[in-house]
C-alpha cells in the first residue's frame, strides 16, 4: 500500500511534466487508468476530463490511443465508486461534440453503463449519469427510445423523489425530455403520459413544494418549473403550482434593473448618446406665442 501511495504521489508531478497533447504523452496518463490503486485511476481520469474539454485535437488523440475503451472499463467494473464517477466525467468530456465519441459510448453498451449509475447509491454518480443523458437525448432524438426501452422512465421517476435537490431536477429533465414528442413527424413521445406513476410522482412533487417555507421555495425555482412543464406536456393544462401560486413567486417574474449594460456600453455609442444630450440640451426653448 505505501508503494502505491508513493505512485500516487508522483502521478501528479509525473503527468504536468508530459506533453499531453500527443499521444506520447497519453500512452502513460492512460496507463495510470488501469493503476491497482483506486486513487491514482480517479486521477488519472480526471485528468484525461480536464485536457479534453472543448479539445476537438486532444479528443482525438484520446480515441485514437483506445482511451475511451479504458474509460468505459472503469466507468462499468471498476470496485470503486470514485473511479466510477470520475471515469463517467471524463467520458462525458470526450465524447461531448464528437459523433465518433457518441457512436463509440453506444456501442459499448454505454446506456447500460449510464442506468447502472443512475441506481447506485452515490448521488454524484447519479447526477453526472443524467446530465450526459439529457445532453444526448439533446443531440439524438432516436435516443430517447433507447433509454425508453432500457427501463430509464422508471429509475428517473424514482430519482426525482431524491433528497438532493439537483438530483431532482436533472431527474425531472430528463423526464421532461422522454415526454415531449419527437420532431421526426412521429408526434410520438418515448413515455407513457397517462402512466399512472408519473402522475403520482408529480403530485407528490407538487405537495412536497406546497409544503416548503418561502426560504426553500427559493432556491427550487427551477425544480418548480420542471415539475409545471412536465405537468403541461403530459396533461395540456397548467399544475395546481400556478392557481397556488407557486409557479412564480413575487419579485421572480421581475426583470433586474439594466445596470450591466450601460457599464459595458461600446465607448462610439456612449459618446454618441452624450453628444445627443448635450445637443439637445443647448436647443433654444421653443415659445407657443411670439416673443415679447
Amino acid at each position: 500500500m505505501e508503494h502505491e501511495m508513493k505512485k500516487e504521489t508522483a502521478l501528479c508531478p509525473c503527468l504536468s511534466q508530459r506533453d499531453l497533447h500527443s499521444i506520447g504523452g497519453l500512452v502513460p496518463l492512460l496507463g495510470f487508468l488501469k493503476n491497482s490503486h483506486a486513487n491514482i485511476r480517479a486521477k488519472a481520469a480526471d485528468v484525461v476530463s480536464t485536457i479534453v474539454q472543448n479539445n476537438p485535437r486532444s479528443q482525438e488523440l484520446v480515441m485514437e490511443a483506445n482511451g475511451l475503451e479504458s474509460l468505459l472499463s472503469n466507468f462499468t467494473s471498476d470496485a470503486d465508486v470514485h473511479a466510477r464517477t470520475q471515469a463517467l466525467s471524463a467520458i462525458s468530456s470526450l465524447i461531448r461534440h464528437n459523433k465518433p465519441g457518441v457512436t463509440a459510448f453506444k456501442l459499448a453498451n454505454g446506456y447500460a453503463g449510464l442506468r447502472d449509475a443512475m441506481a447506485s447509491d452515490s448521488v454524484r454518480f447519479q447526477r453526472k449519469a443524467l446530465n450526459l443523458l439529457q445532453y444526448l437525448f439533446q443531440e439524438d432524438d432516436s435516443d430517447r427510445s433507447i433509454a425508453a426501452g432500457l427501463g430509464f422512465p422508471r429509475v428517473m421517476m424514482h430519482l426525482a423523489s431524491s433528497d438532493d435537490a439537483e438530483t431532482r431536477e436533472a431527474a425531472l429533465r430528463g423526464l421532461l425530455e422522454l415526454a415531449r414528442e419527437k420532431n421526426d413527424g412521429s408526434g410520438s413521445s418515448s413515455i407513457e403520459k397517462g402512466d399512472e406513476k408519473l402522475r403520482q410522482l408529480l403530485e407528490e412533487r407538487i405537495e412536497g413544494i406546497s409544503l416548503m417555507s418561502q426560504e426553500d421555495l427559493g432556491t427550487v425555482k427551477e425544480e418548480r418549473q420542471l415539475v409545471d412543464s412536465l405537468w403541461r406536456v403530459c396533461y395540456n393544462e397548467p399544475s395546481s403550482l400556478r392557481e397556488k401560486g407557486l409557479l412564480v413567486l413575487p419579485g421572480e417574474d421581475e426583470l433586474p434593473p439594466d445596470v450591466a449594460s450601460k457599464l459595458f456600453e461600446p465607448p462610439l455609442r456612449a459618446s454618441a448618446a452624450n453628444r445627443n444630450a448635450t445637443e439637445k440640451k443647448e436647443e433654444p426653448i421653443k415659445l407657443l406665442g411670439p416673443a415679447p
